[in-house]
């Protein structure tokens, strides 16, 4: 029995590639709405975190 053939018998399986997409642009929207807010200053601070010896 194929793949496509199991999907067929779930009721309502077309609404998931939908819901997917959705989860997956509003993922893909908040990121880009957090790097346009965060300044330049937080990327400067956040990449000299390794190299920072000082133990807090």
């Amino acid at each position: 029995m194929k793949f496509i053939n199991y999907l067929e018998s779930i009721s309502g399986v077309e609404i998931y590639p939908l819901v997917s997409l959705l989860i997956f642009f509003l993922f893909f929207i908040a990121v880009g709405v957090y790097l346009l807010k965060s300044g330049k200053d937080h990327f400067n601070d956040v990449s000299k975190i390794p190299l920072d010896n000082n133990e807090n």
